[in-house]
């Protein structure tokens, strides 16, 4: 009840949300904040906002509710993938890897409801350390004491521009831009892959979705750096020129990363150990390329 007030900022929408009457959320947090010693809320004529103590308790509040739904799936769990496989990914990475294999996962385990979110290596996260997402795929390399690594595969990462643009070292004199993802990761990488070109100082065209960095590239606004096999998903491929990357900055990896005290589901597992088995489409092949 404290966490959907606070998320709700009142008691009337929560106790909607809890479907039970406003008189009691406000007693059960009277009660709550009689047994601290503190006061959790600030009420006021546009409702109830938390206090510093109430701020406090919040992240603490919400990693209790995450452990019961985790015990929850714990004791009901038989060992047979179903129920929900909720997960997160960069947009690279779903348009490189992820239709092949949620296709023949979704085949095989048809009992699994997949929930897949897209978001910035940042976003992501967060999401997996509070619990709203069971893990998700992401660009190494990553260190996280809380994390479990898993390496799923390494790409091959190669600048992309438009064809007017035959030699990388010569974009400091012209108006060309670095265009890259929200996600943070490639935007830091190509900065390196252009310094040993000598081209320093670029702007940034920053943009949200994949298919519009291909469209700004395309249309010679800039450079870019995205795995090769991006390539086979641009609408126009013709209109790109690549441009090799050297050692050792030519290879980024897939990671799925999991909380390490994080409940593994059998949807889970077995969607992990289809990702990892040798047949699966995350292996690159030269047809593929």
């Amino acid at each position: 009840m404290f966490e959907a007030v606070a998320r709700h900022s009142g008691a009337h929408r929560a106790a909607r949300e809890l479907n039970t009457v406003q008189s009691n959320v406000t007693m059960r947090i009277r009660r709550l904040e009689a047994e601290l010693g503190m006061a959790l809320f600030e009420r006021h004529t546009k409702g109830m906002s938390l206090t510093q103590a109430g701020q406090r308790l919040l992240p603490h509040a919400v990693e209790i509710q995450n452990a019961l739904r985790k015990a929850k799936r714990a004791v009901v769990e038989e060992g047979n993938p179903a129920g929900p496989l909720v997960f997160g990914t960069l947009q690279s990475i779903s348009a490189l890897h992820l239709t092949g294999v949620l296709s023949s996962y979704l085949s095989a385990y048809p009992d699994v409801d997949v929930s897949l979110h897209t978001g910035t290596t940042l976003g992501l996260l967060e999401k997996v350390l509070s619990g709203g997402l069971e893990g998700a795929f992401v660009y190494g390399p990553l260190d996280h004491p809380q994390l479990f690594t898993e390496i799923i595969c390494e790409d091959e990462l190669v600048v992309f521009s438009g064809k007017s643009i035959t030699d990388l070292g010569a974009l400091s004199k012209t108006n060309s831009r670095m265009i890259v993802l929200r996600s943070g990761w490639n935007c830091k990488r190509l900065e390196s892959i252009l310094a040993t070109y000598g081209v320093i100082g670029l702007r940034v065209l920053e943009l949200g979705t994949l298919e519009a960095v291909l469209d700004c590239v395309s249309a010679g606004l800039g450079v870019t750096v995205l795995p090769e096999g991006i390539l086979k998903h641009a609408s126009q491929r013709e209109n790109f020129r690549i441009h090799r990357v050297a050692r050792p900055m030519e290879k980024v990896q897939t990671l799925f990363i999991r909380r390490r005290d994080g409940f593994v589901s059998s949807a889970l597992l077995s969607f992990l150990n289809n990702v990892c088995a040798s047949e699966n489409p995350f292996a690159h092949t030269e047809a593929q390329i």
